[in-house]
């Protein structure tokens, strides 16, 4: 019996050597054993039925193979090939040397069936590990009320595998190869291909902290990539991982119910109010205490918001994947042309009431204070909201989020024209008059055949909410631009982008705002270290260069330039002002110098705040050398926005700024006193003042809604104060620097220096 054991043994294996060493070190009566096994299992029944059809692994097979069979893909060394009767210390480490050989000759392998079970009987006694392509794709009953996922198999049956067995001896167990077939039914993948399988594409501890890193700073998973590819030196395409196992990963890192995102988010929101008490947010929760709708903004946005937020847009048109929830995003445009954050709204529903809640707490946000226009999206019920909020704002629909649109609805229709069209329609929008804009609509509609295009016919229906000839009287900042309509775009996109848990998105919103700010400040350091270029040599351009940032001093001066090709003719009690090249039409401009009021037909200083080329052209002709105060507005002025903490008066400083308070006082005395017209001034206004200041509690908790009044009449008695008609021998300059004391005094009075005028 002994005998013929050890004969059929000699058949199976491969290499004589390896037996005569396994004799010397195992013994006769281990063999035995396991032969004796092998006879006892001479089939291997699959608990996987699409493997019963194709793949069937006895022994049998395992002692029949021979070294001819056996099909590598490349040539092995004979320690890296699996052999009957290699043995290892665990199942774990037979896996990984498979796993290895597998990837060395170009596929993969997966874990299989297993007989036994740990810690019942025997315990764990065997396992097979499988070609990744093993057995077939069973086939799925069709369920007509559940969705089924199209996902085509890679199986094919493949008979390729490795048999272990557990034995023990002398109360050591240890794992044995007792079965390996290597035949392959498929094509071997080369070794630039095998990487791709999915068995060999990890993620590590390490990348997956630095993949959430990069996820905070709402990056995208293609710059991830790069970034990691550039960290670890390797090329392009070569981590051991793709672009989809990380968007996985992050999707893995993301999941939970939208009841555990919102806890998190309002935890977040908890956490950030801690570190800043100036940061504000509201939410509403529902009859399940579940967070329905949440807003937060910023205490620099807050801060920006006092002296940009006369101009807000209102981007609705966006989602928070996380959540599937519409996302508001308020933005603005400070006086160096770059946009600037406001606040955030989460709303569970785009309805009346919940755009009403929205809009009611941004205004709580920002002190009661609604902008002047607001710009939106196509939304009716955001309209109505708007109209019951904010009565006074002016509504209007903000012409780039419009043009998104363009592309579904006319290039289909249109085709070959559609760009030709887009031309023509930017030519009417940005037209002065409204006979003439309605003209050219007709005539645009005739020449393209949009009759019956219900797109065309919605957009004229609402052209007083979106065409420039009829809002040319309401002040955009210049938000309908095109420039800054891109600019803006991209700033929202930058958060949009981000790819963790939505109770980070808090955090992320910060990260880019903060980032915003930075970049701003650092724009602004180089603006400011430029020195202006004064292309007229006017004393009228060289005095706005020192009051008006870069920007808003580039978009002046191009007026500027453009008025010295304007002619104009005084009539009546007017000015006609029309190119030289031109004789008809024109715009009509009224200037009242005593008054100091300038108005001109064309209203883009109303649209803009930046004086148009027909004033300046009638301000040249009437010997006026420098801009009218008033028409120097101060949010486009070289101004910086101060922290929000209140400033702390020591009581040695307190002491200083008494006797600092009395000097003034005794200057305003002598400067009013200077003629009747500036006593009775004076007289009324410091009488207005000691009111206000009689009203107002001795803490520093009313400082901000104090600022925020004196800030909003401050430009009106400064126009006031400089109309006054001083007699001959009063000289201007002490008038001006009369009211600079006035300005300190409201600083003193009120134990803040936050005021910058």
């Amino acid at each position: 019996m002994m005998s013929n054991i050890l004969l059929v043994q000699l058949q199976e294996i491969q290499h004589e050597e390896l037996f005569v060493i396994y004799l010397i070190n195992r013994g006769l009566t281990v063999l035995e054993t396991i032969m004796l096994e092998e006879a006892e299992e001479m089939m291997v029944i699959y608990d996987d039925r699409s493997d019963q059809r194709s793949l069937s692994f006895d022994d049998t097979t395992s002692a029949e193979e021979t070294q001819d069979e056996t099909n590598l893909s490349q040539e092995e060394s004979n320690e890296a090939i699996p052999y009957m009767g290699q043995i290892f210390a665990n199942h774990d480490a037979a896996y990984e040397f498979y796993s290895e050989f597998a990837r060395q000759c170009g596929f993969s392998i997966r874990r299989h069936r297993t007989e036994g079970k740990e810690g019942v009987g025997k315990g764990l006694r065997r396992r097979y590990f499988v070609c990744h392509r093993a057995g077939n794709t069973p086939i799925k009953a069709l369920n007509e009320n559940k969705p089924q996922r199209n996902r085509k198999s890679s199986r094919c049956g493949c008979q390729a595998y490795m048999r272990i067995s557990k034995t023990t001896e002398l109360g050591t167990q240890e794992w044995r190869v007792t079965g390996f077939a290597n035949h392959h039914n498929h094509e071997l993948l080369e070794p630039n291909q095998v990487r791709f399988l999915p068995a060999y594409r990890s993620i590590s501890d390490v990348d997956k902290n630095r993949i959430l890193m990069f996820a905070k700073t709402g990056i995208s998973v293609q710059q991830m990539m790069r970034l990691l590819e550039l960290e670890k030196c390797v090329e392009p395409g070569y981590l051991p991982f793709t672009e989809k196992d990380v968007r996985n990963f992050l999707q893995s890192f993301r999941k939970g119910g939208p009841e555990d995102e919102s806890i998190d988010l309002l935890r977040m929101c908890r956490n950030i109010k801690e570190k800043d008490p100036n940061f504000k947010y509201d939410f509403t929760l529902d009859s399940e205490n579940k967070v329905v709708n949440i807003a937060w903004s910023y205490a620099s946005s807050i801060q920006s918001y006092e002296i940009f937020g006369d101009a807000v847009v209102f981007d609705t048109t966006h989602r928070l994947n996380s959540l599937n929830v519409p996302l508001g995003i308020w933005v603005g445009l400070n006086n160096y042309g770059m946009p600037c954050f406001f606040g955030c709204v989460l709303l569970r529903e785009e309805n009346v009431m919940s755009f009403s809640w929205a809009l009611k707490v941004f205004l709580g946000f920002m002190n009661g204070k609604a902008p002047q226009t607001i710009l939106t999206d196509q939304n009716m019920r955001l309209k109505e909201a708007i109209a019951l909020e904010m009565p006074a704002t002016k509504h209007a629909l903000c012409i780039w989020l419009i043009a998104m649109k363009f592309p579904s609805w006319l290039n289909a229709v249109l085709g070959e024209r559609y760009n030709e069209w887009k031309t023509e329609f930017y030519q009417l929008y940005n037209l002065d008059s409204v006979e003439e804009f309605e003209m050219g609509w007709r005539d645009m509609v005739n020449s393209f055949g949009l009759h019956s295009n219900k797109h065309i016919a919605n957009l004229f229906s609402v052209r007083s909410l979106w065409a420039l000839p009829y809002l040319k009287n309401h002040f955009f900042a210049g938000m309908t631009e095109p420039d800054h309509s891109k600019s803006i775009n991209a700033f929202i996109q930058r958060f949009l982008s981000a790819q963790s848990r939505v109770a980070h998105f808090v955090e992320q919103v910060a990260v880019a705002v903060d980032y915003k700010d930075q970049a701003g400040e650092h724009q602004t350091m180089q603006q400011n270290l430029q020195n202006m270029c004064l292309k007229t040599g006017a004393p009228m351009e060289s005095h706005a260069a020192k009051v008006l940032t870069p920007y808003a001093f580039s978009k002046l001066q191009e007026q500027l330039v453009l008025a010295g090709h304007y002619a104009s003719f005084q009539m009546e009690d007017w000015f006609l002002v029309r190119h030289h090249t031109k004789l008809e039409g024109g715009c009509k401009v009224y200037w009242a110098p005593r008054e100091g009021i300038l108005s001109c037909s064309c209203h883009y200083f109303e649209s803009s705040g930046i004086l148009c080329r027909h004033l300046i052209r009638v301000l040249s002709s009437g010997n006026c050398f420098q801009i009218p105060e008033r028409y120097l507005p101060l949010r486009w002025r070289r101004i910086c926005t101060q922290s929000n903490k209140p400033h702390q008066l020591s009581p040695n400083d307190h002491s200083e700024r008494v006797k600092e308070l009395e000097s003034m006082v005794s200057s305003l005395i002598t400067e009013s006193a200077k003629s009747r017209e500036r006593l009775d001034f004076a007289t009324e206004e410091v009488s207005v003042l000691l009111s206000r200041i009689k009203e107002q509690p001795v803490g520093s908790e009313h400082v901000s809604k104090l600022n925020l009044q004196l800030q909003s009449s401050y430009q009106q008695l400064r126009v006031r104060l400089f109309n006054i008609r001083v007699p001959a021998p009063v000289r201007l300059e002490p008038l001006l620097w009369y009211w600079d004391m006035l300005t300190l005094i409201y600083k003193v009075i009120i134990g803040s220096w936050e005021i910058d005028f």
